[in-house]
């Protein structure tokens, strides 16, 4: 069945594609949930309108990125925390760590858009990358030091 996606659907699509999906799918969740409607010449219409929709929503979303981008290059996080012999640290710095400490600056970040290779676990000056948009990244500094 092909239909139109009304909102933003995860594994699926976003609001305005136009996708094939499954009889029963549709039919029990999406439709009722009031996700999609039903892709015919009669929501010809609500295509179109939908697309002007998406691109003003689009426009919008990348200059709030942008904005954040810009923002998020001037910050630069310290993070004290236990370190033993060699400066090697009792844990270590993940994406969730990075998360609270952007936060506490006023940044709300989802951790899944922090871009880390491996967790940190030595001292030192690291450049962590924040994904944003498809081709929006803004590079962080997090500087470990001894507690």
């Amino acid at each position: 069945m092909k239909v139109i996606l009304q909102k933003d659907v995860p594994n699926l699509g976003d609001a305005g594609d136009i996708k094939e999906v499954a009889n029963g799918f549709a039919r029990n969740y999406l439709l009722p949930n009031k996700l999609v409607i039903v892709a015919n010449e009669s929501s010809k219409k609500a295509i179109d309108h939908q697309a002007k929709l998406i691109k003003i929503k689009k426009e919008k979303r990348k200059k709030t990125s942008e904005q954040i981008v810009s923002s998020l290059s001037d910050i630069e996080l310290i993070m004290p925390v236990k370190v033993g012999e060699e400066g090697k640290l009792f844990g270590s710095i993940t994406s969730i760590d990075i998360a609270r400490a952007l936060k506490e600056k006023g940044f709300e970040v989802d951790k899944r858009k922090i871009l880390l290779d491996a967790p940190i676990k030595h001292e030192g000056e690291f450049k962590v990358s924040i994904k944003l948009e498809e081709s929006l990244t803004a590079a962080v500094k997090v500087t470990v030091v001894k507690e």
